[in-house]
């Protein structure tokens, strides 16, 4: 048996040497991918998203993790990220979402929501990228977009989630959470034409945060800035907290990634 087990295992090797000869592409090592779980699959403006969460890290470097390759299962088995919108981040943190989301994202670390530019007349929200470069802002690109057609109940609805939302569509400091609902940063979030945001009303109930909501550092400057929306909820304050000035490199909080 050892000597005809021998000449097979031979036989073999030559014939899969001879193989490549007919073109054969013989097949590579896998890769040993990291795993990544998935959120349940959310619907949102009509697609199915499968999402994953990133973090903590700073908003960069979790861009840059999602963009990575991984493995979920033999159906996704080498799958990569790109960071979700504001709109769609909205989306996830619903239920049946929320109290996971609550509990293991909003109170420990934070949600980094969408990138920003804060100008002297109101905020970007998810901005498109020819509108900046790292920390530069190309202001005359930004305003260019803003057309009297896309003006909807006093903010600015632009495509893939692109949003201006002056600042005298919302109030700062803390609210009841239909205020901050109707308000125009919540719908610019949500990039809606509705009157009211309804996710950020479902997340910021009284049910769910008695404290209402507390929205600061969304103030005019002098000259635009890159920053970071953020979403907070720190145990034992029982309040949503909605922060306009968090850093590209600087805060350690989470963010939502869409499958590509």
């Amino acid at each position: 048996m050892g000597i005809e087990e021998n000449i097979k295992e031979s036989d073999i090797r030559k014939t899969m040497e001879t193989d490549t000869k007919y073109g054969i592409r013989k097949a590579e090592l896998r890769e040993m991918l990291p795993e990544i779980d998935l959120f349940p699959t959310i619907l949102h403006a009509g697609k199915q998203l499968d999402i994953a969460v990133f973090g903590p890290d700073i908003y960069k470097n979790n861009i840059s993790n999602m963009q990575k390759k991984y493995f979920h299962s033999r159906q996704l088995p080498n799958i990569s990220f790109r960071p979700a919108t504001s709109a769609e981040s909205t989306s996830i943190l619903v239920p049946p979402n929320f109290k996971y989301c609550k509990t293991k994202i909003l109170n420990p670390r934070g949600l980094q929501l969408c990138r920003e530019i804060k100008t002297s007349d109101g905020v970007y929200l998810n901005p498109q990228k020819n509108t900046f470069e790292g920390d530069e802002v190309d202001e005359k690109t930004l305003k260019s977009f803003l057309k009297p057609d896309k003006k909807v109940n006093g903010i600015y609805l632009l495509d893939n989630d692109f949003t201006f939302v002056p600042y005298e569509s919302f109030e700062q400091g803390v609210q009841e959470s239909g205020d901050f609902a109707e308000g125009g940063l919540a719908r610019g979030l949500e990039h809606t034409q509705e009157k009211k945001a309804s996710n950020l009303a479902i997340i910021s109930d009284k049910k769910n945060y008695p404290r209402g909501v507390n929205v600061f550092r969304f103030d005019p400057v002098t000259e635009a800035v890159v920053r970071v929306v953020c979403l907070y909820s720190y145990r034992g304050y029982d309040g949503l907290i909605v922060v306009g000035d968090g850093w590209n490199d600087g805060d350690d909080c989470c963010a939502f990634g869409v499958l590509n």
